[in-house]
Parts: structure tokens; sequence; C-alpha cells
């Protein structure tokens, strides 16, 4: 281990082998952090905090830190668990959960952008990245490979899908569907997430069968319930359709249109 002279860990903590921790970095009794991770000057990790494999925490960030919620009760046992292979660049702060024993968890594969903030009880999956202040409030849901445009606003229990893009200072107060492009304030969809679905390797048939379910539940005069029994009808049911029908049919909040 890698460990700079002023950074202060207690005692209980647990750092497996090849971890760096930089200047002035603080690291609390209960963290436990993975092999390879590098810790930047300046951090703070808290509370029962664990640190996956091959992260790389930046300058200021602060992880495990008590959530914001008033239900909370101070001192509470419960978790931030972050995955292997994150980026965290500077000044994200990631709240730890507000029920006892529950989690904030986020995947491997991330990047968190500068002052991105995720706050208490929030599931974030694998391969997703957030840009600079993305701000999540509680119980928010990101699924893997999404994308977070800069400065985005997150309202509580809201969910992202699989593959799903919120532009750059929207104001998300319904669910994004997978595979969507969602912008503006209010967010609401405004058209199907191509290059994204290209990039990650979705096969021209199944961006077909996409192109039209979307026509169907954005593009035409049928409500919701409508929609949904059109698309099982007439669309061709593969894997991304199945998850698309089954995030919409699941939503609480409902879906931006």
């Amino acid at each position: 281990m890698r460990i700079h002279e002023t950074a202060i860990i207690h005692p209980g903590a647990k750092l497996d082998e090849d971890v760096e921790v930089g200047p002035y970095t603080v690291i609390g009794e209960n963290v436990r952090i993975g092999r390879g991770t590098k810790i930047w000057p300046h951090v703070h990790l808290e509370g029962w905090t664990t640190i996956g494999e091959d992260c790389q925490i930046f300058t200021g960030a602060t992880i495990g830190n008590d959530s914001k919620d008033l239900k909370y009760d101070r001192g509470s046992r419960t978790f931030a668990i972050i995955g292997d292979r994150n980026v965290i660049r500077e000044y994200a702060s990631i709240s730890r959960a507000t029920g006892k024993d529950d989690a904030t968890v986020i995947g491997n594969d991330n990047l968190l952008m500068t002052f991105v903030h995720v706050a208490h009880d929030c599931k974030i999956g694998n391969n997703t990245i957030l840009a600079s202040f993305a701000t999540l409030g509680g119980h928010v849901v990101i699924e893997d490979r999404a994308i977070i445009g800069a400065q985005a606003a997150f309202h509580q229990f809201v969910r992202v899908g699989i593959m799903a893009l919120a532009g750059a200072c929207s104001k998300v107060v319904q669910d994004i569907p997978p595979y969507m492009i969602s912008d503006g304030f209010p967010a609401s969809v405004r058209g199907l997430n191509v290059v994204g679905l290209r990039r990650n390797g979705v096969s021209p048939e199944a961006r077909l069968l996409l192109k039209k379910a979307h026509k169907l539940l954005f593009r035409s005069n049928l409500n919701r319930t409508q929609a949904l029994e059109k698309i099982r009808e007439e669309v061709e049911m593969c894997e991304e359709v199945a998850h698309l029908l089954k995030f919409i049919e699941s939503s609480e909040r409902g879906i931006g249109v």
C-alpha cells in the first residue's frame, strides 16, 4: 500500500493490496477498499462504505456521507456500496442510504464526473456516464449504459432505463424509458437513442422493432394502454422490446411525453 503520511486512516478501516491514498485524505473506521484502487488528495470516505477494485476517486470527493433525508436517524448503520473500476471525479458526493441496513449502490465501470451528486438509496447499474453537476434525488434508479447530461436534475424515485440518454440541464420528474432520448424542462421523450443503440451493439433488427414501438408509444394518438396493446399485436417481440414494455408497465411516476 502507498499511503501518504498526511492521510488519516482509522485503524479499523480495511485496505487491500496496492491501494494508493493521497495527501490529506480521511478514511473512516468502517470503510473497505478493494485492491488497486487509487484515492487522490483531500478525499473523505466515511460511514459503512465499500469501494471495489481498481477504482479511481479524485480530489475532494466524499463517499458514504450521512443521508440528507430528514427521516435519517443520525449514526444509523446504512451503507454505500461501490463496485469495481469506477471513476469518481473531483468533488463528487455519494450519500449512504436512509433506512437501517439499506444501501446506496453503484455497480461497475461507471464514470461520475465533477460535482455529481448521488443521494441516498440510489441504485446505479454498470457502464453509465453521469456528466458534471448531474444531481440525483433519493431513490433514483439508473439502469446499465445510460448517459446523464451535465446539470440534469432528477426528482426522487425517478428511473432511467437501459441505454437511455437524459439531455444536459433537463429537469427529470418522470421515468425515462429504456433506449430513449429525453430532454427539456420538464423532460420528455424526444426520440429513440439510435446512436447509443449502435454503439452498444444492438442489432439492426432490434433497432427497427424499437423504432416501431417508439412510434406507437410517442407518435400516435393512442393512449398508453392502447399503445402497449398495439405493440404486442403488431411488433415482433425481442429482448429489447420486452424490456421496454416491462419498464413502462412498472412505472409509478409515469413517462415524460
